[in-house]
């Protein structure tokens, strides 16, 4: 019989992933920019159209 044994550590248990924190809904000044730059960007392309269909009446 050995003078001395070693302890038998086990694995680590296998963990579920950490449960997702819910999303924080977004603030109310963070979706008025929103809705302001989606305009924008909507009135930009607006503007883009117009010059070309005016380019190629020109034409």
């Amino acid at each position: 019989m050995p003078a001395f044994m070693f302890e038998k550590i086990s694995p680590p248990a296998h963990r579920a992933p950490a449960a997702t924190t819910p999303k924080k809904p977004r603030g109310l000044i963070s979706q008025m920019i929103d809705r302001f730059a989606e305009r924008r960007a909507r009135r930009a392309l607006q503007g883009k159209r117009a010059t070309r269909r005016d380019e190629k009446r020109a034409e």
